[in-house]
Protein backbone atom coordinates (compact mmCIF):
# COMPACT_ATOMS: atom_id res chain seq x y z
CA UNK A 1 0.00 0.00 0.00
CA UNK A 2 2.77 2.08 0.94
CA UNK A 3 5.01 1.73 -2.16
CA UNK A 4 0.97 2.79 -4.07
CA UNK A 5 1.13 5.43 -2.37
CA UNK A 6 4.56 6.88 -2.78
CA UNK A 7 3.96 6.16 -6.84
CA UNK A 8 1.09 8.22 -6.61
CA UNK A 9 2.91 10.87 -4.77
CA UNK A 10 5.37 11.10 -6.62
CA UNK A 11 3.48 12.07 -9.84
CA UNK A 12 2.95 15.18 -11.61
CA UNK A 13 0.64 16.47 -9.75
CA UNK A 14 2.78 15.81 -6.40
CA UNK A 15 3.97 19.54 -6.00
CA UNK A 16 5.48 20.42 -3.12
CA UNK A 17 3.49 22.54 -0.49
CA UNK A 18 6.50 23.22 1.86
CA UNK A 19 9.81 23.36 0.23
CA UNK A 20 12.64 23.25 1.84
CA UNK A 21 14.82 25.86 2.04
CA UNK A 22 18.57 26.56 0.24
CA UNK A 23 20.29 27.64 -2.77
CA UNK A 24 18.99 26.81 -6.06
CA UNK A 25 20.96 23.99 -7.90
CA UNK A 26 24.01 25.04 -9.81
CA UNK A 27 23.94 25.17 -13.29
CA UNK A 28 24.94 22.26 -15.67
CA UNK A 29 28.52 21.74 -17.64
CA UNK A 30 28.10 20.72 -21.15
CA UNK A 31 29.97 17.55 -22.19
CA UNK A 32 31.35 16.33 -25.33
CA UNK A 33 28.87 17.16 -28.42
CA UNK A 34 26.03 14.57 -27.89
CA UNK A 35 26.40 13.65 -24.43
CA UNK A 36 24.23 14.33 -21.38
CA UNK A 37 25.17 17.54 -19.65
CA UNK A 38 27.33 16.82 -16.95
CA UNK A 39 26.68 18.01 -13.20
CA UNK A 40 29.13 19.79 -11.13
CA UNK A 41 30.43 18.52 -8.05
CA UNK A 42 29.28 21.15 -5.34
CA UNK A 43 32.26 21.41 -2.43
CA UNK A 44 30.98 21.03 1.31
CA UNK A 45 32.52 24.01 2.83
CA UNK A 46 32.47 22.60 6.50
CA UNK A 47 31.29 25.05 9.10
CA UNK A 48 32.51 24.99 13.14
CA UNK A 49 30.72 22.18 15.07
CA UNK A 50 29.67 20.80 11.94
CA UNK A 51 30.65 17.45 9.97
CA UNK A 52 31.82 17.42 6.50
CA UNK A 53 30.81 14.19 4.34
CA UNK A 54 33.02 11.05 4.37
CA UNK A 55 34.93 10.28 1.23
CA UNK A 56 32.17 9.36 -2.15
CA UNK A 57 29.38 10.36 0.17
CA UNK A 58 29.20 13.99 -1.31
CA UNK A 59 26.08 15.85 -0.79
CA UNK A 60 23.29 14.63 -3.73
CA UNK A 61 25.53 12.03 -4.75
CA UNK A 62 23.79 8.68 -5.12
CA UNK A 63 25.65 7.04 -2.31
CA UNK A 64 24.31 9.59 0.59
CA UNK A 65 21.54 8.85 2.59
CA UNK A 66 18.11 10.90 3.03
CA UNK A 67 18.90 13.09 -0.27
CA UNK A 68 21.73 14.12 1.33
CA UNK A 69 20.60 14.87 4.16
CA UNK A 70 22.84 14.76 7.46
CA UNK A 71 24.35 12.68 9.53
CA UNK A 72 26.79 12.09 7.13
CA UNK A 73 29.34 9.90 8.59
CA UNK A 74 28.98 6.69 11.29
CA UNK A 75 30.76 9.65 14.33
CA UNK A 76 27.53 12.09 13.45
CA UNK A 77 25.09 9.51 13.39
CA UNK A 78 26.23 8.49 17.22
CA UNK A 79 25.95 12.13 18.15
CA UNK A 80 22.21 12.25 16.51
CA UNK A 81 21.52 8.79 18.42
CA UNK A 82 23.35 10.76 21.97
CA UNK A 83 21.47 13.91 21.76
CA UNK A 84 18.44 11.92 21.06
CA UNK A 85 18.81 9.74 24.56
CA UNK A 86 19.88 13.19 26.47
CA UNK A 87 16.68 14.87 24.93
CA UNK A 88 14.66 12.46 26.18
CA UNK A 89 15.44 12.15 29.73
CA UNK A 90 15.89 16.02 29.87
CA UNK A 91 12.43 15.73 28.51
CA UNK A 92 11.41 13.79 31.39
CA UNK A 93 13.38 15.25 33.73
CA UNK A 94 11.69 19.10 32.38
CA UNK A 95 8.14 17.37 32.67
CA UNK A 96 8.58 17.11 36.27
CA UNK A 97 9.97 20.50 37.21
CA UNK A 98 6.80 21.79 35.08
CA UNK A 99 4.44 19.66 36.95
CA UNK A 100 6.34 20.35 40.36
CA UNK A 101 5.79 24.27 40.13
CA UNK A 102 2.38 24.38 38.53
CA UNK A 103 1.57 21.73 41.51
CA UNK A 104 2.96 23.97 44.01
CA UNK A 105 1.20 27.31 42.60
CA UNK A 106 -2.37 25.36 42.72
CA UNK A 107 -1.97 23.87 46.22
CA UNK A 108 -1.21 20.18 45.11
CA UNK A 109 1.95 19.79 45.78
CA UNK A 110 1.70 17.02 48.32
CA UNK A 111 -0.32 15.34 45.90
CA UNK A 112 0.96 15.41 43.02
CA UNK A 113 1.77 11.96 42.47
CA UNK A 114 -1.66 10.28 43.36
CA UNK A 115 -2.88 12.84 41.33
CA UNK A 116 -0.44 11.79 38.35
CA UNK A 117 -1.34 8.29 39.36
CA UNK A 118 -5.25 8.40 38.90
CA UNK A 119 -6.89 6.78 35.64
CA UNK A 120 -8.18 10.32 34.56
CA UNK A 121 -5.27 12.74 35.83
CA UNK A 122 -6.83 16.88 36.01
CA UNK A 123 -5.88 18.18 33.02
CA UNK A 124 -2.96 20.25 34.33
CA UNK A 125 -0.76 17.38 34.83
CA UNK A 126 -1.48 15.81 31.28
CA UNK A 127 -0.72 19.34 29.98
CA UNK A 128 2.48 19.62 31.68
CA UNK A 129 3.88 16.39 31.00
CA UNK A 130 3.41 17.02 27.29
CA UNK A 131 4.70 20.21 27.66
CA UNK A 132 8.33 19.07 29.03
CA UNK A 133 8.78 16.36 26.62
CA UNK A 134 8.37 18.94 23.73
CA UNK A 135 11.08 20.97 25.07
CA UNK A 136 13.24 17.80 25.15
CA UNK A 137 12.44 16.34 22.17
CA UNK A 138 12.31 19.56 20.06
CA UNK A 139 15.45 20.95 21.56
CA UNK A 140 17.80 17.48 20.38
CA UNK A 141 16.28 17.99 17.35
CA UNK A 142 17.45 21.39 16.85
CA UNK A 143 21.03 20.69 18.28
CA UNK A 144 21.48 18.03 16.34
CA UNK A 145 21.07 19.68 13.53
CA UNK A 146 23.38 22.81 14.65
CA UNK A 147 25.99 20.32 16.14
CA UNK A 148 25.86 18.00 13.23
CA UNK A 149 24.11 18.67 10.36
CA UNK A 150 22.87 21.81 8.15
CA UNK A 151 22.18 23.76 10.75
CA UNK A 152 18.32 24.27 9.05
CA UNK A 153 15.55 21.66 10.94
CA UNK A 154 13.77 22.26 7.82
CA UNK A 155 15.94 20.28 5.59
CA UNK A 156 17.73 17.79 7.85
CA UNK A 157 14.42 16.33 8.71
CA UNK A 158 12.87 16.45 5.93
CA UNK A 159 10.01 18.33 6.74
CA UNK A 160 8.50 18.73 3.83
CA UNK A 161 4.17 18.31 2.43
CA UNK A 162 3.20 17.13 -0.87
CA UNK A 163 -0.58 17.28 -2.17
CA UNK A 164 -1.07 14.12 -1.64
CA UNK A 165 0.91 13.54 1.79
CA UNK A 166 -2.85 14.57 3.74
CA UNK A 167 -4.79 11.67 1.81
CA UNK A 168 -1.82 8.81 2.46
CA UNK A 169 -1.60 9.57 5.81
CA UNK A 170 -5.65 9.58 6.68
CA UNK A 171 -5.39 5.86 4.90
CA UNK A 172 -2.54 4.75 6.82
CA UNK A 173 -3.96 5.91 10.16
CA UNK A 174 -7.37 5.10 9.34
CA UNK A 175 -5.98 1.63 8.61
CA UNK A 176 -3.46 1.30 11.65
CA UNK A 177 -6.07 1.83 13.84
CA UNK A 178 -8.73 -0.47 12.50
CA UNK A 179 -6.99 -3.03 10.96
CA UNK A 180 -3.64 -3.01 11.76
CA UNK A 181 -3.47 -3.04 15.40
CA UNK A 182 -7.04 -5.28 15.94
CA UNK A 183 -5.10 -8.21 14.25
CA UNK A 184 -1.99 -7.50 16.59
CA UNK A 185 -4.44 -7.79 19.37
CA UNK A 186 -6.83 -10.87 18.45
CA UNK A 187 -4.54 -13.52 19.39
CA UNK A 188 -4.59 -12.18 23.06
CA UNK A 189 -8.40 -11.74 23.45
CA UNK A 190 -8.66 -15.43 23.70
CA UNK A 191 -6.54 -15.68 26.67
CA UNK A 192 -7.55 -12.31 28.02
CA UNK A 193 -10.84 -11.35 27.89
CA UNK A 194 -10.85 -8.02 29.50
CA UNK A 195 -7.81 -7.14 27.27
CA UNK A 196 -10.05 -4.21 25.01
CA UNK A 197 -10.85 -2.09 27.99
CA UNK A 198 -7.24 -2.50 29.67
CA UNK A 199 -5.43 -1.48 26.34
CA UNK A 200 -7.94 2.12 26.31
CA UNK A 201 -6.96 3.36 29.98
CA UNK A 202 -3.90 5.19 28.23
CA UNK A 203 -6.22 6.64 26.23
CA UNK A 204 -8.52 7.63 29.11
CA UNK A 205 -5.43 8.64 30.91
CA UNK A 206 -5.15 11.33 28.47
CA UNK A 207 -8.51 12.90 27.94
CA UNK A 208 -11.25 10.52 29.16
CA UNK A 209 -13.00 12.18 32.24
CA UNK A 210 -12.33 15.87 30.76
CA UNK A 211 -15.29 18.74 30.44
CA UNK A 212 -15.68 20.08 27.21
CA UNK A 213 -13.39 22.82 27.12
CA UNK A 214 -10.31 20.77 28.51
CA UNK A 215 -11.21 17.92 26.06
CA UNK A 216 -10.80 20.33 23.30
CA UNK A 217 -7.60 21.63 24.51
CA UNK A 218 -5.84 18.36 24.68
CA UNK A 219 -7.74 16.99 21.66
CA UNK A 220 -5.69 20.08 19.16
CA UNK A 221 -2.53 19.17 21.38
CA UNK A 222 -2.59 15.83 20.93
CA UNK A 223 -3.51 15.86 17.18
CA UNK A 224 -2.14 19.21 15.75
CA UNK A 225 1.59 18.88 18.13
CA UNK A 226 2.56 16.13 18.99
CA UNK A 227 2.76 14.76 15.50
CA UNK A 228 4.57 17.35 14.53
CA UNK A 229 6.93 16.80 17.66
CA UNK A 230 7.28 13.39 17.58
CA UNK A 231 7.91 13.01 13.93
CA UNK A 232 10.67 15.40 13.94
CA UNK A 233 12.11 13.55 17.39
CA UNK A 234 11.71 9.57 16.18
CA UNK A 235 11.58 9.71 12.08
CA UNK A 236 13.99 12.93 11.80
CA UNK A 237 15.84 12.86 14.44
CA UNK A 238 16.19 8.93 15.60
CA UNK A 239 15.94 6.97 12.37
CA UNK A 240 17.76 9.19 10.20
CA UNK A 241 20.99 8.29 13.02
CA UNK A 242 19.86 4.75 12.54
CA UNK A 243 20.13 4.59 9.14
CA UNK A 244 23.11 6.36 9.18
CA UNK A 245 24.78 4.26 11.50
CA UNK A 246 23.53 0.80 10.02
CA UNK A 247 24.45 1.73 6.16
CA UNK A 248 27.32 -0.98 6.33
CA UNK A 249 24.85 -3.78 7.25
CA UNK A 250 23.78 -3.21 2.97
CA UNK A 251 20.92 -1.74 0.99
CA UNK A 252 18.23 -4.00 2.85
CA UNK A 253 19.37 -5.66 6.25
CA UNK A 254 20.33 -1.62 6.96
CA UNK A 255 17.37 0.34 6.65
CA UNK A 256 15.55 -3.05 8.03
CA UNK A 257 17.45 -3.01 11.31
CA UNK A 258 16.95 1.16 11.18
CA UNK A 259 13.43 1.33 10.75
CA UNK A 260 12.69 -2.05 13.21
CA UNK A 261 14.54 -0.44 15.61
CA UNK A 262 13.10 3.30 15.50
CA UNK A 263 9.48 1.32 16.04
CA UNK A 264 10.37 -0.49 18.98
CA UNK A 265 12.31 2.98 20.41
CA UNK A 266 9.13 4.77 19.34
CA UNK A 267 6.79 2.22 21.48
CA UNK A 268 8.81 1.38 24.66
CA UNK A 269 9.49 5.39 25.20
CA UNK A 270 5.61 5.59 25.63
CA UNK A 271 6.17 3.27 29.08
CA UNK A 272 3.00 1.42 28.19
CA UNK A 273 4.01 -2.51 28.52
CA UNK A 274 0.92 -3.40 27.49
CA UNK A 275 0.17 -1.33 24.08
CA UNK A 276 4.06 -1.88 23.30
CA UNK A 277 3.08 -4.61 20.82
CA UNK A 278 0.52 -2.16 18.88
CA UNK A 279 2.84 0.92 19.29
CA UNK A 280 6.14 -0.03 18.11
CA UNK A 281 4.27 -1.81 15.11
CA UNK A 282 2.64 1.18 14.26
CA UNK A 283 6.15 3.28 14.42
CA UNK A 284 7.38 0.22 12.47
CA UNK A 285 5.25 1.41 10.00
CA UNK A 286 5.44 5.19 10.33
CA UNK A 287 9.78 4.63 9.85
CA UNK A 288 8.63 2.79 6.54
CA UNK A 289 7.10 5.58 5.43
CA UNK A 290 9.78 8.05 6.69
CA UNK A 291 12.06 5.97 4.78
CA UNK A 292 10.53 5.76 1.74
CA UNK A 293 9.00 8.70 1.15
CA UNK A 294 11.87 10.76 2.09
CA UNK A 295 10.36 13.34 3.95
CA UNK A 296 7.65 13.87 6.88
CA UNK A 297 4.38 14.91 5.46
CA UNK A 298 2.77 11.84 5.24
CA UNK A 299 3.98 10.85 8.77
CA UNK A 300 2.38 13.81 10.42
CA UNK A 301 -0.77 12.88 9.12
CA UNK A 302 -0.82 10.00 9.63
CA UNK A 303 0.31 9.97 13.13
CA UNK A 304 -2.69 13.03 13.26
CA UNK A 305 -5.30 10.63 12.06
CA UNK A 306 -4.27 7.96 14.59
CA UNK A 307 -4.40 10.18 17.75
CA UNK A 308 -7.60 11.87 16.14
CA UNK A 309 -9.28 8.34 16.10
CA UNK A 310 -8.72 7.92 19.54
CA UNK A 311 -10.42 10.92 20.66
CA UNK A 312 -13.29 10.40 19.00
CA UNK A 313 -13.72 7.02 20.29
CA UNK A 314 -13.04 8.58 23.84
CA UNK A 315 -15.75 11.32 23.49
CA UNK A 316 -17.84 8.71 21.17
CA UNK A 317 -17.51 5.23 22.78
CA UNK A 318 -17.42 2.48 20.62
CA UNK A 319 -15.45 -0.64 20.25
CA UNK A 320 -11.73 -1.13 20.67
CA UNK A 321 -9.19 1.47 20.37
CA UNK A 322 -5.61 1.88 21.12
CA UNK A 323 -3.55 5.42 21.24
CA UNK A 324 -0.51 6.89 19.96
CA UNK A 325 0.75 9.75 21.98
Amino acid sequence: MIDNLARMAKGEGGSEIASVAGASPPSVISGPAGAPPIPPRVPRVPEYGRSEPGEGEEIGSETDVFEGRPPWTTGDSFSWLFIAAVGFIAGQFLSLVILTIVAAANGHLSNLSALAAETVPPAWVVVGGLVGLWIGFVGAVVLASKKKGSGNVVADMGLRFRRWDPVIGVVIGVVGQFVLLPLLYLPWEHFDPKLSHELQEPAKHLTGGFPGVDLAVIAVLTVLVVPVVEELFFRGLVLQGFVRLFRGAGRILGPVLAVTLTGIVFGAAHGELLELLGLAAFGIVLSVMAYRFKRLGPNIFAHATFNLVAILVIAFPSGMIHWVR
